[in-house]
């Protein structure tokens, strides 16, 4: 068994009224332009499941199969989103555009992410919907490739379908990792295993790459509302550093790539959002980002009767 936190190394500490609270291990690393690493804590050739952050290397491999989309659909394509109601009205469309509709995702159903959304939502009487769980753009995605390339869409999320095998194959060509182990992600969908070394890699393709791996990182860029939503670090992110491609993932998971072509990759081993702004915009100053750019992403407070006692604060930086 594939213990990720054997190696895991201190990435941020929780510091409340001067005092260290907590500390949150993992592991990271940061790639120069060339490729080479410039920076690494931990183990970042462990095996690991990026979860979400895998999501544009699963839309390339939709593009190559036939999909056609780009722009906000593009990006929406490798969301994990707040399910508000441009969201929704995004990924409708990219259902209809191939005859299908809201009942024809498998995704888990689940409440919209953005909590306004979500009371809306239930006092306009709906429930928990596959299309408001926030990954039904990769979904609607996964179905309209399936219909341009003329792949049946009933059992799209085996692993065996034409759609996962090409995708498969997608992740270890841009990742530079063959893939040794599948799973089943929250949504459903498969999962492939990868290092974080590698999902660097492949952010660094997003970022400054060609082709199609670059025509979805520039989606993203472009539109990075689309890929998270209101108020989220991901959009937030890649808004305050023009050409980032940035990309979470469930259980602490962030990888970037930047416009030089320098990428990095993280994973908190506790499975906790709650450092991974910090640490993300430490690992993106190592790599040559202004601090200024992204200190107001990274402070996370630490609250004490509703107001800031402390923060988390990486362990690193430059």
């Amino acid at each position: 068994m594939t213990d990720i936190g054997a190696a895991a190394v201190p990435l941020a500490r929780v510091l409340r009224g001067g005092l260290v609270e907590s500390v949150h291990t993992g592991h990271v690393v940061v790639l120069a332009p060339d490729g080479s690493q410039r920076f690494a804590l931990g183990d970042p050739d462990a095996t690991m499941w990026a979860r979400s952050s895998l999501k544009p290397l699963q839309a390339v491999a939709m593009l190559r199969a036939g999909l056609d989309v780009d722009g906000a659909e593009l990006a929406l394509v490798c969301a994990s989103h707040n399910a508000e109601p441009a969201h929704l009205d995004v990924v409708r469309g990219i259902l209809a555009s191939a005859g299908l509709g809201a009942d024809d995702l498998r995704n888990t159903p689940d409440w919209p992410l953005d909590p306004d959304s979500a009371w809306r939502w239930r006092a306009d009487g709906h429930g928990t919907e596959p299309l408001t769980q926030n990954c039904s753009g990769k979904h609607a995605g996964m179905l309209a490739t399936c219909v341009a390339a003329g792949w049946p869409t009933q059992d799209y999320l085996e692993p065996e379908h034409p759609l996962q095998v090409a995708t498969r194959a997608v992740v270890g060509e841009l990742t530079g990792v063959p893939v040794e182990l599948v799973t089943v992600d929250g949504c459903g969908a498969p999962l492939f295993s990868t290092t974080l070394r590698g999902l660097a890699r492949s952010f660094a393709g997003l970022a400054c790459g060609d082709g199609l791996p670059r025509r979805t990182g520039r989606a993203m860029s472009a539109h990075p509302w689309h890929v998270a939503g209101t108020g989220r670090d991901a959009t937030r992110f890649m808004e305050a550093v023009p050409g980032l491609v940035a990309k979470d993932g469930a259980d602490g998971v962030y990888a970037a790539g930047l416009p030089d072509g320098g990428a990095v990759a993280l994973k908190i081993v506790d499975g906790s959002s709650r450092p991974r702004p910090a640490v993300l915009a430490a690992a993106l100053t190592v790599a040559g980002v202004d601090r200024a750019l992204v200190e107001a992403v990274a402070l996370t407070p630490v609250l004490g009767h509703g107001r800031a006692v402390g923060e988390v604060v990486a362990t690193f930086g430059a």
